[in-house]
């Protein structure tokens, strides 16, 4: 008797083993050209933490909102005054990190130096966009080492403090405490009225006239109502021409003049650094009441990690000044990606960058914003006086 064994026979046929095998093949082939791709890109065109952030700041309530509903329909039955995006134009919005409603998400990439233009407008001041930002430019090295000057000139009367009252004598003082420190990064950053012959904004540089006098005036109008303030000259420039330092390590170099301030002095509280905006008047300059002013800028350094909190303080200033100086702040803007964007503003929550005008104001308008930015921020010091010492009263009682 023969036994009958039973079998399952598969045909694979050639053509098919050889598609298989190939489209393995061409999927591995692709996987290794992406990941040589990514790995030979520049740094700042490889996926990063960076570029996931930029891409989730993509992500508002509003589109969240309709991710969710595409999950769940049920969030779509519910009316809301959103615009719906197209599958695609989210895509492309994600994938790209490309804002068509800011070129400079295209532009920045292709464009030599529009770095420079790099930046985030927190709180837009009255006619700010992307546009006209702050710009910090750099004066050509050469100049800076030869320390090659203008001659100067519209000098007659510089001195002299413009017209300002404060409203009543200061009912209250900090004393013998310096609390405010007000310093300079930038040093020698100066204004084209003064400079004989200079046409160029990258040029607007002097040793003697520039962006330290604005200091005097603020001082002078701080301690007026009743708030130590000290104003470091260091001469930040002549340092780094002394160690051959190159201009852009003005921030580490002030860096060191301020922490060597802040270990001497533990009452220092704020800080100040006054710098000069490259714009032209017409970005920097308001009329107020009939009276010409310089228009002031907060510049955040994004890098600075706990950020947040001297952007809250320049905001608090800026709606301030919105509100008894309406126009005068040009807003607050968070660099993170180009030049220093730290600002030494890690080493206090508040430290903040000011741009006091352009290169075309002159010290009439200048010190007008020195006395503005003084009333109110005497205004938001003493608030905050009054609340510390209610908290420290409560404490004591308990």
């Amino acid at each position: 008797m023969k036994s009958k064994t039973s079998g399952t026979f598969i045909l694979i046929q050639g053509t098919s083993l050889l598609k298989l095998v190939a489209t393995i093949l061409l999927f591995l082939l692709f996987i290794f050209s992406i990941s040589g791709i990514l790995t030979s890109l520049k740094p700042q065109y490889r996926l990063s933490s960076a570029s996931v952030n930029h891409v989730s700041m993509n992500v508002n309530g509003d589109l969240l909102y309709q991710l969710m509903g595409w999950e769940n329909h049920h969030f779509l039955t519910v009316k809301r005054d959103v615009k719906v995006p197209t599958l695609t134009n989210l895509v492309f919005k994600l994938s790209s990190n490309i804002n068509l409603d800011d070129p400079r998400s295209l532009l920045g990439r292709e464009l030599p130096g529009f770095y420079q233009f790099d930046g985030k407008i927190l709180v837009a001041g009255e006619g700010t966009n992307y546009t006209n930002m702050p710009i910090e430019s750099s004066p050509p090295n050469e100049i800076m080492k030869a320390e090659q000057e203008a001659a100067l000139q519209n000098l007659e009367g510089i001195d002299k403090s413009p017209d300002e009252n404060p409203s009543s004598t200061p009912g209250q003082t900090t004393g013998d405490r310096k609390v405010v420190y007000v310093y300079f990064s930038h040093n020698r950053e100066s204004f084209l009225p003064y400079l004989k012959g200079v046409t160029d904004p990258n040029l607007a540089n002097h040793s003697q006239i520039n962006v330290t006098k604005i200091g005097d005036q603020l001082k002078s109008s701080l301690e007026d109502r009743g708030i130590g303030t000290f104003v470091d000259k260091t001469d930040i420039q002549g340092n780094l021409n002394k160690k051959g330092l190159k201009y852009t390590k003005s921030y580490q170099e002030s860096r060191a003049v301020v922490q060597a301030a802040m270990a001497s002095n533990r009452d220092l509280t704020y800080f100040f650094d006054i710098h000069r905006d490259s714009r032209r008047k017409k970005d920097t300059t308001i009329s107020i009441n009939g009276q010409s002013y310089a228009r002031l800028a907060f510049v955040i350094g994004g890098k600075n990690p706990n950020y947040e909190k001297n952007a809250k303080f320049a905001s608090q200033l800026h709606d301030l000044l919105q509100k008894k100086y309406k126009g005068l702040s040009r807003g607050v803007i968070v660099k993170s990606n180009n030049g220093n964007a730290v600002y030494n503003q890690n080493l206090s929550e508040n430290a903040i960058l000011i741009e006091f005008g352009g290169v075309d104001n002159t010290f009439d308008e200048l010190n007008r914003s020195a006395d503005a930015l003084a009333d109110v921020f005497s205004e938001y010091y003493w608030q905050a006086e009054n609340v510390n010492q209610n908290v420290e009263q409560s404490t004591d009682k308990q």
